[in-house]
């Protein structure tokens, strides 16, 4: 039995366009929808510049015996036409046929949908440059319809801000093709200002038409000008499944009644660019430390084990100094990997590496292949000193990290190779996730990073590459990727690669293990230098004291 929130009709309120091809791209997501509706009811209609009329599309329908209808705006912010326009014409259907249910909806604003495609936009646009400029060098000046409402107005403001964090541009501008300033021309005369080495600009439209077209030619005005500055102009939302899948969200929501007021974008209850893993994330307090005056309550800190998980840390005075305990058997293993050979010419550092390669992967042979750089242990463990975060290519390299130790150290890993946003970056550019996750490391940390990869090779060429050509530095790489195809040759060439320290080895073994293991043995040789410095620190207090 169909159920009354499910038997209603929709009409598809479109505000209209002079140009032919904004009207055909309308029609066309218009059946879009209709194709991922089923067998429910719809029809189209136009504000104006086009026909068939709102009205003409919802007497149509309930001419075929609809009972309920939803008319739905197909436009991206509320403003006049929304707000004004098209409920007068809900109300006149409604005086007009009071036997007939007629409900508005909202329109698409804000939807999580609207942000991805945005987002998939602007990916495609950095895909078809040449240069690879980090976003932190970048401006985003997102470009909306301008009206006289300001609330419409300012949704633009809060899209670009979105954005701007949560894909890591350094800047973001807003401006308006018409009614609202700045106008485009004077917007992106002051991006350009802000000095940045590239500015995207992005128009905040559903469909093309006169303003989109006018906003790509003086694009393309003010870039002439200013030679040094690159322009890239990321492509309208256009005619996509994720609007079509909005669009229906939004006339289901129209019938039950609900209002998705700010709830639609909470980072807790939808995925959000920038924020995905914290979907469904537990409520924590995050002023604890300022309540009574106090720096903890119940006995528990917050300390960040993951970028966008908290964890709780019993407050503990040893918690943050003791070393590195291992277990009774773990103890033994390395008592006999101790005896296993002559270590005296093996420096202490390099030498707790090898001995925790050798335990993982069970063959002491290992040693002769495992490739250190000068002072590559000693700059990995000075980053990690430095809380810098861990980037690995694979979430099995981030999993075989000691977690005990990245809670007491205060440190982060960062895995992005199922996010979003990597596989949008991979299509676009053509490479694999592994290599588009490194790519994002780049992105968004800079120099500060140490990389640890352990499965793809890829992952290795995309970091050597950035190397080369874009000058990156991270604190270090270990590059120890397992396979028969490019891996080799991969870590050959990290192995010739001079300009970071690194950590690497011959022939086609290795893994995420390997990888997981050389961190491990630096955060082990980090905790327990912390814990001797606060022996010694107390033994001189002692002193002090007798």
């Amino acid at each position: 039995m169909t159920s009354l929130t499910d038997d209603y009709a929709i009409v598809i309120a479109g505000h209209g366009s002079r140009d032919p091809e904004g009207i055909s791209e309308f029609e066309q997501l218009a059946n879009l929808v209709r194709q991922r509706a089923g067998e429910r009811q719809i029809q189209y209609g136009f504000l104006e510049f086009a026909r068939p009329t709102i009205d003409e599309a919802a007497r149509l329908l309930i001419t075929t015996g609809q009972q309920r209808i939803a008319i739905v705006p197909l436009v991206l912010l509320a403003a006049t036409h929304a707000k004004n326009d098209l409920p007068s014409e809900v109300i006149a259907l409604q005086k007009e046929f009071a036997a007939t249910q007629i409900h508005y909806g909202p329109p698409l604003h804000l939807h999580p949908n609207i942000l991805r495609l945005f987002r998939q936009r602007i990916i495609e646009a950095e895909a078809r440059s040449p240069q690879k400029i980090r976003r932190s060098e970048s401006c985003l000046v997102v470009v909306g319809r301008g009206t006289t409402d300001p609330d419409a107005n300012s949704d633009v403001s809060k899209l670009a801000r979105m954005l701007q964090e949560g894909m890591g541009f350094g800047g973001s501008y807003v401006c308006y093709s018409g009614t609202a300033k700045p106008l485009v021309a004077d917007g992106l005369a002051q991006a350009v200002r802000l000095g940045f080495e590239r500015i995207v600009v992005a128009p905040f439209f559903l469909f093309t038409g006169v303003l989109v077209k006018r906003i790509y030619d003086t694009t393309e005005a003010i870039a002439v000008d200013h030679p040094k500055t690159e322009f890239l102009q990321a492509d309208y939302l256009g005619v996509d499944p994720l609007l079509a899948d909005a669009f229906l969200e939004r006339a289901a929501e129209t019938v039950v009644g609900k209002a998705a007021m700010n709830c639609s974008l909470c980072k807790y209850r939808v995925q959000i660019i920038g924020y995905e893993k914290e979907l469904g994330a537990p409520q924590q307090p995050h002023h604890l430390h300022v309540r009574g005056g106090i720096s903890d309550v119940n006995g528990f800190s917050t300390k960040v084990v993951h970028p966008t998980t908290p964890f709780a840390v019993p407050l503990k005075s040893e918690s943050l100094t003791e070393g590195y305990v291992p277990h009774p058997i773990e103890e033994e293993s390395f008592h006999i990997i101790e005896g296993l050979r002559d270590w005296t010419s093996v420096v202490e550092p390099e030498k707790l590496v090898l001995q925790r390669l050798i335990h993982t992967s069970g063959d002491p042979d290992i040693v002769d292949d495992i490739i250190i750089s000068p002072g590559a242990i000693e700059a990995g463990i000075k980053a990690l000193s430095r809380r810098v975060p861990i980037v690995t290519d694979v979430t099995m390299v981030q999993s075989g990290l000691r977690r005990v130790l990245l809670e007491r150290l205060g440190l982060t890993t960062v895995c992005t190779v199922h996010d979003e946003e990597t596989r949008l970056i991979a299509e676009a550019e053509n490479i694999t996730r592994s290599a588009a996750g490194i790519r994002r490391a780049w992105n968004r940390f800079g120099n500060n990073v140490l990389i640890a990869i352990g499965d793809a090779p890829t992952a290795v060429e995309e970091t050597i590459r950035l190397i080369l050509e874009q000058n990156w530095r991270p604190h270090l790489v270990v590059g120890v990727p397992v396979g028969f195809v490019g891996t080799q040759e991969c870590k050959e060439k990290l192995r010739t690669c001079l300009r970071v320290p690194r950590i690497t080895n011959r022939g086609t073994r290795g893994g995420s293990p390997w990888a997981a293991a050389i961190v491990n043995a630096m955060l082990i040789q980090l905790a327990n230098e912390r814990e001797r410095a606060r022996a010694s620190g107390n033994a001189g207090n002692k002193r002090e004291d007798a």
